[in-house]
C-alpha cells in the first residue's frame, strides 16, 4: 500500500522537527513525504537541511500557493504517480509507532473507503463505563464511555439545542459534535466528517475533489467543508487505534477577533455546502446557537485569565454574524 504524507506547515520549524522525528519511528515508513512551506522565513528550510529524513521532499510556496487548503492543493498535484493513499498531518502533532499501519489497516478492512482519519488521544480524558449508563448533565456519554462535557454543551441541553446526530456527523442546523466526541474504544466508527490534519483518502479522491479557496489563510473548517462533500460520494471512517497526540502550537496562528469572524461565516458556508436549502425552523436553530455560543464567549472576558482574548474573539464573531445580513459568503460546491 504506497502512501504520501503531506505536511503543510507555516512557521513553525520546531514543532515540524518534532513531528518528522516521530514519522521516523513508524512501524509503516511513507513511501515519499512532502512539505509544503509557506513560511516568510527560511528557517524551515535551514532546519530540514541540517536533518535527513527518508524520501523527503522540500517545496517553499509563493503568495500565489500560500494558504492551507492551496498548500494541500499543491502538495496533492506532486504526489507520485504510483501512490495508492495520500495522508495528511498538520505541523504539531506526535504520532504513535503504529499510526499510519492501523490507519492504512482500516482501508483493508473497509475496501469501500475513500477515507480514514487518525484518533487524537491527549485532549480529553475519556471513562469507560457500563453500556446502561445514564449521563449526568455534564456530562457526554457515546459507546460505553463518559466525558466531561463543556459549558456550551450542557446549556444547549438546557435549550434542547444539542447535536442530534452522533459524533462526526452534522445536523441539518449544522454546530454537531466533531469527532473528538468519539472514545477511545479502539474501534471503528463511520462518520462523514474527518479533521484535516489527521487523515488519507484514497488518491482516487482528487481526480474530483479538491480543498476550497474559499477558505483563505487559515482555513478554518475547510476539512469539514471537503469531507462532507466526499462523504456525499462514499463512505468515510475514524480508526480510533490510529492514535495522535496534538499540541496547539500557537504560531502561525490568526489573531482572535479574524478567528471569531472565521468561526461564524466558514461555519455558515459550511453549514449551507451540507444543508443548501434549510427549513424555517433549521435557520432559527443556526442562528440562536451561534448567538448562544458568542454571549458565552464574551462572557468570559469576565471569567476567564485571557480576558482580551475573549473579547476581541466575540466581537469578531459578531462582527462576523452581522456581515450574514448582507455579503453571505458564495458557495463553491
Amino acid at each position: 500500500m504506497k502512501f504520501s504524507l503531506i505536511v503543510c506547515t507555516y512557521m513553525r520549524p520546531e514543532p515540524l522537527m518534532k513531528l518528522l522525528h516521530s514519522v521516523q519511528s513508524q512501524t509503516l515508513y511513507p513511501d515519499e513525504i512532502l512539505i509544503v512551506d509557506g513560511s516568510l522565513n527560511d528557517e524551515t528550510e535551514i532546519v530540514l537541511n541540517e536533518n535527513n529524513f527518508d524520501n523527503l521532499k522540500y517545496f517553499l510556496v509563493n503568495d500565489q500557493n500560500r494558504g492551507l487548503t492551496k498548500q494541500r492543493n499543491f502538495g496533492i498535484k506532486k504526489v507520485d504517480g504510483n501512490i495508492e493513499f495520500v495522508c495528511f498531518l498538520d505541523d504539531d502533532i506526535v504520532l504513535e509507532p503504529n499510526y499510519f499501519e492501523n490507519l492504512l489497516n482500516t482501508y483493508k478492512i473497509f475496501p469501500n473507503a475513500l477515507g480514514v482519519g487518525g484518533y487524537i488521544c491527549n485532549e480529553t480524558k475519556w471513562e469507560k463505563v457500563a453500556n446502561n449508563y445514564i449521563p449526568k448533565i455534564r456530562e457526554f456519554y457515546f459507546d460505553g464511555w463518559k466525558r466531561t462535557d463543556g459549558s456550551r454543551f450542557v446549556l444547549r441541553k438546557k435549550l434542547n439545542l444539542d447535536s442530534d446526530c452522533p459524533p462526526g456527523f452534522s445536523p441539518s442546523f449544522s454546530h454537531g459534535r466533531s469527532v473528538g466526541f468519539l472514545p477511545p474504544s479502539n474501534k471503528i466508527y463511520r462518520v462523514e466528517q474527518l479533521m484535516g490534519g489527521v487523515s488519507s483518502f484514497r488518491k482516487s479522491v482528487f481526480d474530483q475533489f479538491s480543498f476550497s479557496t474559499y477558505f483563505e489563510g487559515y482555513g478554518l473548517y475547510e476539512d469539514a467543508d471537503f469531507t462532507i462533500r466526499v462523504s456525499k460520494t462514499g463512505k468515510l471512517y475514524l480508526n480510533t487505534m490510529a492514535k495522535l497526540n496534538h499540541f496547539h502550537a500557537e504560531s502561525g496562528r490568526p489573531n482572535r477577533y479574524k478567528y471569531g469572524k472565521m468561526v461564524v461565516r466558514n461555519g455558515w458556508y459550511v453549514w449551507r455546502i451540507k444543508n443548501p436549502n434549510p427549513t424555517f425552523k433549521t435557520i432559527l436553530k443556526w442562528h440562536a446557537i451561534t448567538i448562544l455560543l458568542t454571549i458565552i464567549r464574551f462572557s468570559n472576558t469576565f471569567t476567564s485569565s485571557n480576558k482580551k482574548e475573549a473579547f476581541t474573539e466575540s466581537l469578531g464573531r459578531n462582527i462576523g454574524w452581522w456581515s450574514l445580513l448582507f455579503n453571505k459568503p458564495k458557495l463553491r460546491h
